[in-house]
């Protein structure tokens, strides 16, 4: 009983000298293997957190717990064994082998307003078709932003291809009950489809986009200030997330700076904090009230046989525009036009692809489109 007793007094005499408590102390594995920048790079990044608990997974630091490891594999069993034993909540690290259905949210702070924004997604795959690994990557980024304290966030799509499709998936998914809170372009036109002003601008919470345009956007936003030659700004490349995956693995980049690794660590710290598995599963149960595997089912149909096609009516002056149509489907909505008797051409306006009808045919064209669920 003594001893309860002086382990809990020492536990609050420590709370008042650090202002905090021992269960609040979040537990955090860094690798400092392979940085092209050197292993103190990673390891100065650690030196600023005064309540987080560190493993050390690769080559040993001061008197930091370590695990070692020479290389990627034997990273990513360290981290599995630590991960599997509750010895930590989250890790950092340069390298991790994610299933496919995972992939990562990104966190970096846009040059015009100086906003944070979560990039979903960065890294990984969540799934091999795009129209598909875009929604996924919508509610991945919805998860960590939940997990970081914006309890509503906004969301853009970047006006990539599939962007369209993904929009329509994704309002069939909000019209179900789940909650998605689209943000509104900054150009004219607005709208949920974003474009580059809207990145720079830091528009809405969470962008959403493919992993190979999302790498790439995280690199230039962290890099810029360097030359390209090493990361200076940002969180990071983000979690790992996708349904059913709860083993929290930030990734940081090989090219990394101090600055980045130590506010990768702060994402993780504040996602564990945030809940972020339990944020993770609620919000994938939530998308599935809402009917997500019929959606996701929907869009993963095998291609049919193509129907034979259709030959274009005579030839118009085609003034007027529709927009809205994904680049995927262009074809589909110039023959389903000529279908009708109207002529049609596709073409790429300042917005993205449009159908160029004459003025006569606008509004019957619109109608046609949007029956035929190319259009909304």
């Amino acid at each position: 009983m003594s001893k309860l007793l002086a382990e809990f007094i020492n536990d609050i005499a420590e709370e008042i000298e650090t202002g905090k408590s021992k269960s609040s102390t979040v537990r955090i594995a860094v690798t400092n293997l392979d940085s092209e920048l050197g292993a103190d790079n990673v390891n100065k990044a650690m030196e600023s957190f005064k309540d987080v608990e560190f493993t050390v997974v690769g080559t040993p630091y001061k008197d930091y717990n370590c695990v070692e490891a020479a290389n990627d594999e034997e990273v990513a069993e360290a981290l599995e064994h630590l991960f599997n034993e509750g010895k930590i909540d989250a890790a950092v690290a340069m390298h991790y082998p994610f299933p496919i259905g995972v992939s990562t949210v990104g966190r970096t702070v846009t040059p015009a307003m100086g906003k944070e924004v979560y990039i979903a997604t960065t890294t990984g795959t969540t799934h091999m078709k795009r129209d598909i690994a875009m929604v996924l990557n919508t509610i991945n980024g919805i998860i960590a932003a939940k997990a970081n304290g914006i309890e509503h966030p906004t969301v853009g799509i970047l006006n990539i291809e599939a962007a369209r499709i993904v929009e329509k998936k994704l309002n069939e998914l909000k019209n179900n009950g789940f909650e998605i809170n689209f943000a509104e372009s900054k150009r004219a036109d607005g709208g949920a489809v974003l474009r580059g002003n809207d990145l720079v601008a830091g528009t809405c919470d969470v962008v959403v986009m493919d992993s190979l345009t999302g790498n790439v956007l995280i690199k230039t936003f962290a890099s810029f200030t360097s030359g390209g030659f090493f990361e200076t700004a940002g969180f990071g490349y983000g979690p790992g997330l996708g349904e059913g995956y709860h083993t929290p693995v930030f990734i940081v980049s090989r090219a990394s700076g101090t600055p980045v690794i130590r506010n990768a660590i702060q994402y993780a710290v504040e996602s564990v904090r945030g809940k972020l598995v339990e944020v993770s599963k609620k919000v994938y149960a939530d998308a599935k009230k809402a009917g997500l595997e019929q959606i996701l089912a929907s869009m993963d149909k095998k291609e049919e046989k193509a129907e034979a096609a259709v030959a274009a009516p005579p030839k118009e002056v085609v003034t007027a525009q529709i927009p809205g149509i994904d680049i995927l489907e262009m074809d589909t909505a110039v023959q389903a036009l000529w279908k009708e008797g109207i002529y049609a051409e596709s073409a790429m306006g300042c917005t993205g692809p449009i159908v160029l009808i004459s003025e006569a045919n606008k509004d019957k064209a619109a109608e046609i489109l949007t029956n035929a669920g190319l259009i909304s």
